[in-house]
């Protein structure tokens, strides 16, 4: 009978710690770059015309539709058949920042949509601009309502990150599962692992929590 080692958890501690300093480092690089990009196709999409829409739409169709897995697969092992070769830092950033911006861009034109049309008439009755419509109307109703589902896209990128051991990138998940097999103790390494990300997801959800009071204290005021 197998005998659950804690010792030689608390032994790996020191390698978990850099590999979930790399993990961490990829998804906020990757989260940050993946909701800049999905913000900027949402944008399009509005206020692009019909050709950006329906071109852009296919974009958003095409990455949603394809696992990441298999997105990440051909980006890092299909391109260098088309000249594109990635070290898997680069390959993992940039599947991370194509993959989430896709739905980061349908949370984000929800969100616009979402926004009441009278609110934006009122603006411009009131002598507002477009432009400062958008930029005192639409855009501070649009975060406040898109924060929460934008909140757990970022955890679900988070926990996507574990996918990027598969082109050797040396997070979290690659680092204790090596271990794990190095050691024959696959039940330390995956509950160290399971525990590990749990406390980034909840720590995540915190910080989301929190900045969505703040917005809101700060839109009421306003």
């Amino acid at each position: 009978r197998m005998k659950f080692d804690v010792g030689l958890i608390l032994s790996w501690i020191p390698a978990a710690l850099a590999g979930l300093e790399i993990t961490i480092a990829v998804w906020l690089a990757g989260g940050l770059c993946a909701l800049a990009l999905g913000f900027g196709v949402a944008a399009a999409r509005r206020f692009g015309g019909a050709l950006v829409d329906r071109a852009l739409t296919l974009y958003v169709a095409l990455i949603r539709d394809t696992p990441f897995l298999i997105q990440l697969f051909l980006l890092y092992y299909g391109g260098p058949f088309v000249g594109l070769e990635l070290e898997p830092y680069q390959a993992g950033l940039i599947g991370l920042t194509v993959y989430g911006s896709a739905y980061f861009a349908e949370i984000i034109r929800a969100g616009f949509e979402a926004v009441p049309v009278g609110h934006q008439e009122a603006a411009i009755c009131a002598g507002l601009t477009r432009a400062q419509m958008v930029r005192r109307i639409l855009l501070p109703e649009m975060a406040l309502l898109v924060l929460p589902p934008v909140v757990n896209m970022q955890i679900l990128l988070l926990k996507e990150t574990a996918v990027l051991s598969i082109v050797t990138v040396p997070e979290l998940t690659m680092t204790l599962t090596s271990l794990g097999s190095e050691h024959f103790a696959f039940a330390e390494a995956l509950s160290l692992l399971a525990g590990l990300y749990w406390v980034l997801v909840e720590v995540t959800g915190a910080l989301g929590r929190f900045a969505e009071r703040r917005l809101a204290r700060l839109s009421f005021a306003a």
